[in-house]
C-alpha cells in the first residue's frame, strides 16, 4: 500500500524542516526502519526512518529545500503500484521553498564599485558551516578555518578527505578577516534555529514582564574548591559545572523560582532540569541536564560535555533540549562582566553569569585583592516577586561562597 512520508515535528518549536540528504533515491528499495532521509530542524539534524517497506517512488522535496510540518516529502509504494492519486501535493506543498542563496548588494557610493564577495563553499545559505562531525573535529585539532575549505561532499559539505591537503591559507590568521568586505552588505536568510530564537525571544519579552536582580559573589573559596576537585579528578571540572550544582541546590530551597506561569495556575517543580545555553554557528541551543539535585559535580561535568559536543554537531535528541525548568547562560569565558538574559519560555527565570574578575574589595576594613563574579537573575514578574528573586540569589551566593556543602 502506498504511503506518504510526511515532514515530522522534531521539536516543540519546529514549524518546517530542511532536507539535508536523501539516503535513498527514486527507484531504490527501502525497508521499514531503515534511514531514509536526514532533516535539519530548528534545534538539531535528525534521521528519519522509513515508515514502510517498499520502493521510493517519488521525492517531492529535493536536498536543500524545506517543507512545513506534516507536508508530504516522499512516497513509498510497491514497484508496480498506481500512485497517480498521491502525486498531487496538498496545499502546503506550494510553500515548499528552496533555500535562498545569499544576495550581496553594495552600499558604497555610485561612483565606487565594490568587489564581489566570494561565497565560501562550506558556508550554507543559512550561515551554518556545512561539514561532517569528523571534519569539524579535525579542523578544530588542526586549527583550520572551515569557511575557507572547498567541500566535496553532498551540497558542498566538507568531509575528511577535503582536509587531508589543506594549505596554511585555510588556517585562521592572528587578525581574522571579516566575512564581508568593507562597503559590501549581505542579505542572508535566517536559519531555522535563528527564526525560532527570534520568535521565542520576542514572545518572551512581549508576554512575560521581566525584572532583573544582580548580586556580586566572592569566588575565592569556589576557585579553591574547583582546584581541589581537579587535583583528584581526571575530568577538568569547570566553573559552569559548579554553578549548575549551586543553582540546583538554591532552586530546591526556592521552588517559587523553579516554576512556570501557566495561565490560571503556576507550576512549581520538585526537580531541577537545568538548561545550559550552548553557542552554535547559527544561534543558541539549550541542552538540558535533568535532575541535577541528585547528581554530583563530576556527573554534571560528564553529561554537560557530552550534551554540548552533540549540540554543536546538531545530534541532540528532542528530549535532550526540551523540558528545562530553569536556564543558565554563562558568558564568563568571554570577559563579560555582567549582562541580562531573556527568559526562555515557559520557564520563570534565567541566570546570566559573568566573568570572575580580580578587583579590590574591602575585608574587615582593609582593601585587599579579591576575585568576584556578578550574576543577574531575569524573572517573570507574573509568578516571581523581587523578594523571592533576592532570596534565591542570597542562597545561591551563600553556596558559592561556602562550596564545601556541594560535596555533601
Amino acid at each position: 500500500m502506498a504511503t506518504k512520508v510526511l515532514m515530522p515535528k522534531l521539536s516543540d518549536t519546529m514549524t518546517e524542516g530542511v532536507i539535508l540528504k536523501w539516503l535513498r533515491k527514486e527507484g531504490d528499495a527501502v525497508k521499514q526502519g531503515e534511514i531514509l532521509v536526514e532533516i535539519e530542524s530548528d534545534k538539531a539534524d535528525m534521521e528519519l526512518e522509513a515508515y514502510d517497506t517498499g520502493v521510493v517512488r517519488k521525492i517531492f522535496v529535493p536536498v536543500g529545500s524545506k517543507a512545513p510540518i506534516g507536508e508530504a516529502i516522499a512516497i513509498i509504494a510497491d514497484a508496480d503500484e498506481d500512485i497517480s492519486g498521491l502525486l498531487q501535493p496538498s496545499a502546503p506543498s506550494a510553500g515548499v521553498k528552496a533555500a535562498t542563496q545569499t544576495e550581496v548588494s553594495t552600499v558604497s557610493s555610485p561612483s565606487q564599485s565594490a568587489p564581489a564577495v566570494p561565497a565560501p563553499s562550506a558556508l550554507a545559505t543559512d550561515g551554518r558551516l556545512k561539514a561532517s562531525p569528523l571534519a569539524r573535529r579535525i579542523a578544530e585539532e588542526r586549527q583550520i578555518d572551515l569557511r575557507l575549505v572547498a567541500g566535496s561532499g553532498p551540497q558542498g559539505r566538507v568531509v575528511k578527505r577535503d582536509l587531508e591537503s589543506v594549505s596554511a591559507a585555510a588556517k585562521p590568521s592572528a587578525s581574522p578577516t571579516p566575512a564581508i568586505p568593507s562597503g559590501v552588505s549581505a542579505r542572508i536568510e535566517l536559519s531555522p534555529i535563528r527564526k525560532t530564537i527570534a520568535q521565542r525571544m520576542a514572545q518572551s519579552k512581549a508576554t512575560a514582564p521581566h525584572f532583573y536582580v544582580t548580586v556580586e559573589i566572592d569566588m575565592k573559596h569556589a576557585i579553591a574548591f574547583r582546584d581541589q576537585l581537579n587535583s583528584v579528578s581526571d575530568a577538568k571540572i569547570s566553573f559552569t559545572d559548579i554553578i549548575i550544582k549551586a543553582a540546583s541546590s538554591a532552586l530546591m530551597k526556592n521552588p517559587q523560582v523553579n516554576a512556570s506561569y501557566q495561565g490560571e495556575i503556576m507550576m512549581q517543580y520538585g526537580y531541577t532540569h537545568i538548561g545550559v545555553a550552548v553557542a552554535l554557528e547559527s544561534g543558541l541551543v539549550t541542552p538540558v541536564l535533568r535532575n541535577c539535585e541528585h547528581k554530583g559535580i563530576a556527573q554534571i561535568n560528564a553529561e554537560l560535555r557530552d550534551l554540548a559536543e552533540r549540540a554543536r554537531n546538531r545530534k541532540l535528541k528532542p528530549e535532550e533540549y526540551q523540558g528545562a525548568t530553569f536556564t543558565i547562560s554563562n558568558l564568563g569565558m568571554f570577559d563579560v562582566e555582567d549582562f541580562v538574559a531573556i527568559i526562555n519560555p515557559p520557564e520563570g527565570a534565567i541566570l546570566a553569569v559573568g566573568s570572575i574578575l580580580e578587583k579590590p574589595v574591602v575585608k574587615n576594613g582593609n582593601v585587599v585583592a579579591g576575585k568576584t563574579m556578578k550574576v543577574t537573575l531575569s524573572s517573570d514578574h507574573r509568578i516571581i516577586d523581587g523578594v523571592i528573586a533576592a532570596q534565591f540569589l542570597q542562597d545561591f551566593r551563600a553556596i558559592l561562597e561556602n562550596p564545601a556543602s556541594l560535596a555533601l
